[in-house]
């Protein structure tokens, strides 16, 4: 890779230290686009060229670079630019489209399977309804920038949605089409996060080895009426992180991951 814009001249007399502008540096080049995804960065000796400084100075920087997430190491090749991670933060509740967009990223989604099931035990004491009732069971792989993020399975009760999964066209927004289709205003919502390995059918959709870790995401949405959609999401733990807010007096913060 040949830099399109000269090294930064690291200022020794500066209290910042040398690794640290160095990494400042290298981030500028990645965020910029200098620098693109999937692309193998300079070698140790030829950033050592490039910035004159050791190779202990160059290795702290990469390896915050890596801690941070803007770089990969692969075995035995080189050190190479990531693909961004999405970092969903305090939000309030938005839709996955809509956490797509806030991203710059375009969201995506494509219906795998919809289809009408009775409602198991589980299933039904989410909704709050009896086992064995109708629901939409719908299987949506999500995507941004048309690479797979998370598989979502959404189960909705029939008779409050009559013929859902006919009106989800590919690409739209589920949350969407319950506002202007059904007149449903989202209230709150429960989300539960656990950290599981991928299956082997998962992993397929996915574009990621089998057993490699992902956010487990159990959700449960409710509106005036009480709750109305009980998803589960694999959401791929390379391209997919959680950030919570903490504040003193309590627990006010609310855990924001992956939404429909």
């Amino acid at each position: 890779m040949t830099p399109r814009r000269p090294a930064l001249r690291l200022d020794r007399d500066r209290p910042e230290p040398l690794y640290h502008q160095l990494e400042t540096d290298l981030r500028e080049r990645i965020l910029s686009g200098e620098w693109k995804p999937g692309t193998q960065i300079p070698t140790e000796e030829r950033l050592g060229q490039m910035y004159g400084v050791s190779r202990i100075t160059i290795r702290q920087a990469v390896r915050n670079l890596v801690d941070s997430g803007h770089l990969e190491r692969g075995q035995g090749r080189g050190t190479f630019v990531r693909e961004p991670v999405l970092v969903a933060g305090e939000r309030g509740l938005r839709s996955f489209s809509e956490e797509m967009r806030a991203l710059d990223l375009r969201p995506g989604s494509r219906v795998l399977k919809a289809r009408e099931i009775d409602a198991s035990a589980v299933v039904a004491d989410h909704l709050g309804v009896a086992a064995g009732t109708p629901v939409h069971r719908i299987e949506r792989l999500r995507t941004g920038d048309d690479k797979p993020i998370g598989l979502q399975t959404a189960h909705l009760p029939v008779d409050r949605f009559p013929r859902l999964g006919e009106r989800l066209a590919p690409g739209s927004s589920l949350y969407d089409v319950l506002a202007t289709v059904y007149g449903v205003k989202l209230d709150h919502a429960r989300e539960t996060f656990s950290v599981i390995r991928i299956p082997r059918d998962v992993a397929a959709l996915l574009g990621v080895e089998e057993d490699q870790p992902a956010f487990h995401v159990e959700r449960v949405a409710c509106d005036a009426h009480g709750p109305f959609e009980y998803t589960v999401s694999v959401m791929r733990g390379d391209r997919y992180r959680v950030q919570w807010v903490l504040r003193a007096g309590g627990p006010q913060h609310e855990p924001q991951g992956d939404t429909p």
